[in-house]
């Protein structure tokens, strides 16, 4: 249910130089209610182009510094499309005070558009009453309706630059804001963003070469990057309590290149967790670079409860005496003891790196153990659980410093991407706010909900549960790979990936198991509920057949229950989120 517009409600006005005296009139009855009124313009009736004045009230109602706007001009056609062209924007025509009350009630309208040809002062007066006094109902219905709406705001990603210079682009670029809108994401390394991270990786910024760092450039001009990346640096390190932060690598395999290359020769022995018990590719694949320069030998779970063998991984690194152990993990849904790790590595003198891409959310939100008191080295991407900017970052102790940002430039990277790097300064501004510890507690209520479900309908999880964000389900009770349950999943609109199990009996091109994670839907808003509900639907979707209709079937459903959640902060700035 809405709320109607009270006194202490903010109204934006906008007209053109033909809606200018009925604007003034309006503007005079919301004064006359109490009502703090923002006047974009115009002044007078000097001819004008309306939608200048429709785009700054649409701002203003777009981003919350007004509650609600009023636009007018001679028709109100010119305004209403204009306003309408902006994201979260629902702006209606009122010609009657019914019309207005409806345009709230069942259409959650934002923006009263008024015709000053066809309304005299006395209708204009009864139509913004309706207005004020009007509520959005939330009806199903009308919350439904209202929700599907919302897929044409997809056009502000882009707009109609992008539109006319390539249509086939822009087409699928708007086939994907509708993708991730009426499906279920469940790749746990998957995440949406807000507006504002968006906005500063679309910037600019993409224009500027700034080869080095703040204060040491190549190029000149570089005064406002420097402040961008100084703000990145200076955040990365108080969130995580870091001696020294360096936000140039482009991913998390690149921070990993960049610790491995400064610190290490290529054949040196590197001790990580097995790509197939949970590690990850530049843990030492054979596919990756890792695995081509150097030694790596391989940590896992224990057969019997699939967590961490700490012992074994303390007896291997006595028989191999790495010059560095690796801890983290791509696919690993337990709390981490990097405290062990520390002492294994100290006994037998090597340096520790944990990559921490997957939990960094969770340890910037203190539902994990921090990995910086403990590591040399900790290189984590700015996506997954950190809900940021795709990227990397390599946090460190100050006496390996130089080391590290001479290896990532000019060793690894030439320019940065400046426009990422402000992504990423958003990002961490945004993870400092205590609504976003609320974010990941809901993160990992969800994926313990859903973990639960999953047991009740007798499908075994990887070492039994899940702490974190993530989780491993096997599919041997429905005598099914992963890579056919993956498949009739997207199907049916709900994402997941399939994965390998530890000792995994299947190829890695089949697998035993799918990977789930809970990120994307809790930004969405969902939570325990909707988390039990979709392990339901996941299950019921693998014990159906494959028959296309039921898919289809299914997919309603999943979209039905997609639409009626949107990130809160996907239109605003960061002290929404949450």
């Amino acid at each position: 249910m809405g709320e109607t517009f009270t006194s202490s409600a903010k109204a934006a006005l906008g007209s053109d130089h033909g809606g200018f005296g009925l604007k003034e009139r309006v503007k005079a009855r919301l004064v006359e209610r109490g009502l703090a009124v923002e006047d974009t313009g115009p002044g007078d009736r000097a001819a004008v182009d309306y939608p200048d004045y429709a785009l700054r009230v649409a701002e203003k109602v777009a981003d919350r510094s007004a509650d609600f706007g009023v636009l007018v001009c001679t028709t109100g056609i010119g305004m209403a499309v204009a306003a309408n062209k902006f994201a979260g924007i629902r702006a209606a025509q009122c010609l009657t005070p019914d019309m207005a009350e409806k345009a709230r009630t069942h259409n959650d309208a934002n923006i009263l558009v008024l015709a000053e040809r066809y309304t005299s002062p006395d209708e204009a007066d009864a139509i913004l009453d309706a207005w004020l006094a009007a509520a959005f109902t939330g009806e199903e219905r009308h919350a439904r309706r209202v929700a599907k709406m919302t897929l044409s705001d997809g056009g502000a990603e882009t707009g109609p630059s992008l539109a006319e210079t390539d249509p086939e682009t822009h087409a699928a670029i708007e086939r994907e804001i509708r993708r991730q809108r009426t499906s279920i994401n469940l790749i746990a390394s998957e995440n949406t963003v807000s507006r504002a991270v968006r906005e500063a990786q679309g910037s600019v910024l993409t224009n500027k070469y700034a080869e080095g760092y703040p204060g040491k450039r190549w190029y000149c001009g570089c005064e406002n990057a420097d402040v961008v990346e100084r703000l990145a640096v200076e955040r990365a390190k108080a969130l995580f309590g870091a001696e020294h932060a360096n936000v140039q690598p482009h991913c998390g395999s690149a921070a990993n290149m960049a610790v491995y290359f400064a610190m290490l020769e290529p054949g040196d022995t590197i001790l990580a967790m097995s790509l197939d018990h949970g590690g990850h590719l530049t843990h030492g694949s054979q596919a990756s670079f890792s695995g081509r320069f150097f030694n790596f030998v391989s940590y896992g779970v224990d057969k019997d409860d699939e967590r961490i063998d700490a012992d074994a991984v303390e007896r291997l690194a006595v028989e191999h005496r790495p010059r560095m152990i690796v801890a983290g993990a791509s696919a690993y849904p337990r709390t981490i003891d990097f405290e062990r790790f520390r002492r294994i590595a100290d006994q037998v003198g090597a340096l520790l790196l944990v990559d921490m891409a997957h939990i960094a959310g969770l340890v910037a939100a203190d539902c994990h153990p921090n990995p910086v008191p403990f590591a040399d080295f900790v290189t984590s991407t700015t996506h997954k659980t950190l809900r940021g900017a795709r990227g990397g970052m390599v946090l460190c102790r100050e006496t390996h410093a130089k080391a590290i940002d001479r290896q990532v430039f000019p060793g690894l990277q030439g320019g940065p991407l400046m426009h990422a790097i402000a992504a990423k300064a958003v990002t961490f501004a945004e993870a400092m706010k205590p609504t976003f510890k609320d974010y990941i507690r809901q993160v990992i209520r969800n994926a313990q909900a859903m973990a639960e479900a999953f047991r009740a309908e007798g499908l075994r999880l990887v070492s039994g549960g899940t702490d974190n964000h993530l989780m491993l389900v096997d599919l041997a009770a429905l005598d099914m790979s992963g890579a056919a349950a993956a498949e009739r999943l997207d199907r049916a609109g709900l994402i997941v990936n399939k994965n390998a199990l530890p000792f995994d009996p299947r190829s890695m091109f089949a697998t035993s198991g799918i990977r789930l994670g809970t990120p994307f839907m809790t930004s969405m808003g969902m939570k325990e509920a909707e988390a039990k509900t979709i392990a339901g639907m996941i299950v019921e979707t693998l014990r159906g057949g494959d028959d296309e209709a039921e898919l289809q079937a299914m997919r309603a459903r999943v979209e039905g229950l997609a639409m009626r959640f949107r990130p809160e902060f996907e239109g605003a700035g960061p002290e929404r989120l949450g």
